[in-house]
């Protein structure tokens, strides 16, 4: 059989009854089996999580039925769970290997396989590899859940949240949330990533609303993902109904949207900015940032002006949490939702993001966009533009061919300072600006990012890109 399993940046992910069958979740399973044997870590117990899409929760069946059956003990839940839960697991517990069923802020019509490793952290494209390469070495073995759990293969955790919402609460000052005594909108995106921030924000006595709650493998007909785009009913209610503030998740709890009292929606890009201002000033952390190469380079402004580093890594959030631990950066995040703080788990979390940024509301006494107009006041506009393309494998490798290979750029209206092929084609301008392209890790997209000091300014640099490329 061939192996068309392959790991991209946040996992292996595959369109529901296509790749993402039984028998493929078997083989991945299985897989995971060889490389414990490989490296001789088949003496702890692996943690496995799941999200609320279809499937999920048999996949995590399925799962443990494999590893149970070659030998390998499993930690469980009985309920979906995000996956910051199942990598702070990992880490609290010192565990080897964490497995998460989701396709994070995929179509519902996808689902997927989060590989998590030692330390709480996103496996590395070496180690994904090695995963790939192995699948397929030995024969799936499988027993029935009831059989595993007869013969004590399999633990469910009573408890598993209790660790993980002491730790966030730590590092809290709920004080000031409780002075402050925010009225809250908060929109899960019918994902798994409800109860961990329900329960930080009740014990901090926020007020919270719930809407898209209840579990729809449909999401509600839109996509699991806290963008602009989605967020439209969020949006007008947090406005209409006088809410402080909205807030809200995609649907495996690692990606986070935020909505102002007058229904401003806020980026990821402003959400990393304001929060690594108020870290730095307000809380006194000192220390660099980190984005990757597809992230606002107003992170760089602000760094500079603090006397600090701002460090630029390929799209993949196992390579901002790395160098985050070497540099011991004060946060690092990317511009499609995901950060994660100094002190914390090495991977995105939403629930600790998202808390973070109701302290800061309430420490600073100002809306997110007063604040944040304040900081644009300081540090100039910064404004991005996305633009994403669907291609067929011909057309993808024509433009492969094109920006990477022959390394051939369009003539644009602004002087370019450099080119880097690190992760896609990234273009700098002398002006600060910049445009990137580069194929998705996740999808059958090639994703475009571009910055100026306008959107107006940003499409112009997309629509340039678009004509030589031939869309």
């Amino acid at each position: 059989m061939s192996n068309s399993i392959r790991f991209g940046t946040g996992g292996w992910r595959a369109v529901i009854g296509d790749d993402f069958t039984k028998e493929n979740i078997l083989r991945v399973a299985q897989g995971v089996v060889a490389l414990m044997k490989s490296e001789g870590k088949t003496d702890k117990p692996v943690i496995i999580g799941y999200d609320r899409r279809f499937m999920s929760e048999d996949a995590a069946r399925w799962v443990t039925e494999v590893l149970c059956a070659n030998g390998i003990s499993v930690m469980a839940m009985h309920r979906s769970a995000p996956t910051p839960l199942v990598m702070f697991i990992v880490k609290n517990e010192a565990l080897h290997y964490g497995l998460e069923i989701t396709a994070s802020h995929n179509p519902s019509s996808y689902n997927g396989i989060k590989l998590i490793v030692e330390e709480g952290r996103d496996a590395s494209l070496d180690c994904t590899a090695r995963l790939e390469s192995l699948i397929d070495s030995m024969d799936v073995r499988s027993m029935p859940i009831k059989e595993a759990e007869e013969k004590g293969l399999v633990t469910y955790l009573r408890t598993p949240f209790n660790d993980f919402l002491d730790s966030i609460l730590s590092k809290l000052d709920t004080e000031a949330i409780r002075r402050a005594g925010l009225r809250i909108l908060f929109d899960p995106m019918h994902g798994s990533g409800t109860y961990p921030l329900m329960t930080v924000l009740y014990t901090t006595r926020c007020t919270v609303d719930l809407m898209n709650s209840n579990k729809d493998a449909y999401f509600g007909g839109s996509m699991p993902a806290p963008s602009y785009r989605e967020l439209g009913g969020l949006i007008g209610r947090v406005a209409r109904e006088g809410y402080d503030l909205g807030i809200a998740v995609d649907g495996d709890g690692d990606r986070l949207g935020i909505v102002d009292s007058n229904g401003a929606y806020l980026n990821a890009n402003q959400i990393l900015v304001m929060l690594y201002y108020y870290l730095h000033e307000y809380r006194g952390w000192r220390g660099p940032v980190v984005r990757n190469i597809a992230t606002t380079h107003m992170l760089d402004a602000v760094a500079a002006s603090f006397g600090e580093a701002c460090y630029e890594v390929p799209v993949g959030f196992k390579f901002v949490s790395s160098k985050l631990d070497e540099v011991d950066a004060v946060l690092g995040g990317e511009s499609s939702g995901g950060l994660t703080v100094r002190g914390h788990i090495f991977g995105k979390d939403s629930v600790y993001a998202a808390s973070l940024f109701v302290e800061m509301v309430s420490a600073v006494g100002k809306s997110p966009s007063a604040f944040w107009q304040e900081l644009v006041e300081k540090y100039g506009s910064y404004e991005m533009v996305e633009c994403n393309l669907s291609f067929t494998l011909a057309e993808k490798e024509r433009v492969e061919q094109l920006l990477m290979k022959e390394r051939r750029i369009p003539v644009f209206s602004k002087a370019v300072a450099r080119v880097s092929y690190e992760d896609g084609c990234k273009v700098y301008f002398e002006d600060g600006a910049f445009i990137i392209c580069r194929f998705s890790g996740t999808e059958p997209l090639l994703r475009i990012f571009a910055e100026a000091e306008n959107a107006g300014l940003a499409r112009e640099l997309i629509e340039s890109m678009k004509a030589f490329i031939g869309q």
